[in-house]
């Protein structure tokens, strides 16, 4: 079970600091692959343009800096040159923009081995501090962002030096390039992995100012960052999910895509062929969504759940944060068990609250709790049958697919998850029919688990690759991650759903700050008394999931980050979850809208399908 979070009386909630080592220099890298992995799915691999796109590859050259030795690679996919003084812009700076596109449009993953030779040779230089990094405002953030959300130990120190607004100047022409330095600053103050990281917050919090006068002043308005920056004020990387990002950078590319225009490596033809294939990729994955979203739509049918009156129908939402962030073709059974469990959990979840009475709730307890043997007892009623059932159906179909991949049987981990949410429910079920009051440590001790991310998110640890041996799922990494993201998540919807669950009768952290203030605390106060745990524990859960220390697997621990930014993009800006439109174009943008490609590109473009 999850640690709670400590909390203290009279509304203060600071929150307990895990005590993690960062250990090594270098905390991980990217898996490797290739381009022709991806385009050999649905027998594409003959395609004529597909030949083309390998030709990015060839163009992905890293420059070693002058006091590295060069190195062969096999393949010959990368050669290594050092070409430093061939052109004004920085020859780092260019592979990182090279790289961040790469990302940016959702196609990394076919070029691994590529970018993790350029962030290696990128990383040497940051530790030797190199001038092509240190005396330039726009390289250094650049690598410090990109360096750290990709597993490098970069200080945030670094940036002290080089973020000092003497840098920015009121010409016009440095007007606009210092826009792009500022806008690189702010996307690396939002990669904060500890509240000591102060400068992080300085740098946030000037360079947004200062960006946000741009955009006031016009300046931009005609100029391809209009967008950009508007975007990067409006949606820190953590209230976002990966796929839409996606979709407006390959939708943008004449926009977002100038790094890549401007590089000597990459002429017009090869950034086509990159556009090309993140369109590819995109398009294909879309097909595959689609399938899913209908399977699971049966499944629902199947298991009556749709018959249930008083049950929400939050499927699409659901689906949408799996394909959102597990966006992979090789991860459909994740995405498909994230979603079916994000149902289930909503079901339950709304029988606990309006529709099951105190024994019908008992019952759902005693038939989990037996689970083989529940034959013995019966069903209380229609609803209990339709809700059991549809659990026990689904965790034994999990637990055997599981079970194959993990070599082992896990099908009573599963059960245990779904016993802890069921047992969490009842103590908050005798809490409100006792008009119990909890202390706020009480509340969130509880309400971490009553969020219900444990039946979404940890059996889809079992299927995103790595084995995971027993003593790991007791590991207190594992805890603690599941601890520092369900926390975040409850925190951020209880700020958004205060003045519902007031109504209907439910404790909330708001409600039980106020009530322990004495009448000390408001209603704005203590909503904005809970941001700095939330600021919290997002920082201390993004520290662990990219150190290279602990026993959890790095793929199975950036589920927990990524169901993190599901909770950030869904009660960021109010309670989007609970209405059936807020997040309906995102929907459609992920699984069914065609990409509408901006100006030439749609005419530029290799052809895609025979």
């Amino acid at each position: 079970m999850a640690k709670p979070v400590k909390l203290t009386a009279a509304g203060s909630l600071p929150l307990m600091k895990a005590c993690l080592s960062s250990g090594g220099r270098h905390l991980g890298s990217l898996p490797c692959g290739m381009a022709t992995m991806m385009l050999t799915q649905r027998g594409i691999a003959s395609r004529p343009w597909v030949n083309r796109v390998a030709q990015v590859h060839k163009t992905l050259e890293v420059e070693e800096p002058a006091n590295s030795s060069a190195k062969n690679f096999s393949g010959g996919i990368i050669s290594t040159q050092h070409n430093k003084g061939t052109s004004s812009e920085s020859t780092i700076r260019k592979q990182l923009q090279q790289v961040d596109v790469l990302q940016n449009m959702g196609i990394s993953r076919h070029f691994a081995a590529e970018i993790k030779c350029i962030l290696d040779m990128t990383y040497s230089c940051w530790l030797q501090r190199d001038e092509e990094i240190t005396l330039d405002v726009e390289t250094c953030a650049m690598a410090f962002r990109i360096l750290r959300m990709n597993g490098y130990n970069v200080s945030a120190d670094e940036l002290y030096d080089v973020a000092q607004a003497s840098w920015f100047h009121p010409s016009l022409e440095g007007y606009l390039s210092d826009t792009r330095s500022l806008l690189e600053l702010h996307k690396a103050s939002k990669v904060s992995i500890s509240e000591d990281e102060s400068i992080l917050d300085t740098i946030g919090s000037w360079s947004g100012w200062l960006l946000k006068e741009q955009l006031r002043s016009g300046a931009l308005q005609s100029t391809p960052l209009f967008r950009e920056v508007e975007h990067a004020l409006e949606c820190p990387f953590y209230t976002t999910l990966d796929r839409l990002d996606h979709r407006r950078n390959i939708e943008n590319f004449d926009a977002t895509g100038h790094q890549m225009l401007k590089t000597s490596y990459l002429s017009c033809y090869n950034n086509n062929d990159i556009l090309a294939l993140g369109v590819r990729d995109f398009s294909a994955s879309q097909f595959t969504y689609q399938e899913e979203l209908r399977h699971i739509d049966s499944w629902v049918k199947e298991s009556r759940l749709d018959q249930l009156p008083f049950a929400r129908q939050k499927l699409a939402y659901f689906y949408l944060s799996a394909a959102g962030t597990i966006f992979t073709p090789e991860l459909s059974d994740a995405r498909i068990l994230w979603a079916k469990n994000g149902v289930l959990t909503t079901v339950v979840d709304d029988f606990f609250d309006v529709g099951g009475s105190t024994e019908e709730l008992e019952n759902l307890v005693t038939l989990v709790e037996m689970w083989d043997e529940h034959h013995k007892i019966e069903f209380y009623s229609e609803h209990v049958e339709i809700v059991f059932s549809a659990i026990y159906t689904s965790v034994n179909e999990l637990g055997e697919k599981a079970s194959l991949l993990q070599d082992r049987d896990v099908t009573k981990h599963l059960v245990e998850i779904w016993l802890d949410l069921l047992r969490s429910m009842m103590t908050e079920v005798e809490w409100r029919t006792s008009s119990y009051v909890p202390t706020a440590e009480e509340y969130i001790t509880n309400a971490a688990l009553t969020f219900a991310l444990g039946p979404i998110v940890l059996p889809a640890l079992y299927f995103v690759g790595p084995k995971i041996p027993e003593p790991v799922v007791e590991d207190p990494e594992y805890n603690e991650l599941f601890r520092l993201m369900s926390t975040c998540g409850r925190l951020l919807n209880d700020a958004q759903t205060y003045e519902r669950e007031y109504k209907e009768g439910k404790v909330n952290i708001v409600s039980i700050l106020v009530h322990q203030s004495g009448g000390s605390m408001s209603i704005a106060d203590a909503r904005r008394e809970i941001q700095k745990p939330i600021d919290t524990c997002r920082r201390d859960l993004l520290r662990l999931v990219l150190s290279k220390e602990g026993a959890i697997p790095r793929p199975c621990k950036e589920l927990f980050w990524k169901m993190c930014k599901v909770c950030y993009f869904f009660y960021s800006q109010g309670d989007a979850f609970s209405s059936p439109e807020a997040k309906a174009r995102e929907v459609d943008a992920v699984v069914n809208l065609p990409l509408q490609l901006k100006g030439s590109n749609a005419n530029k473009l290799p052809v895609l399908w025979e």
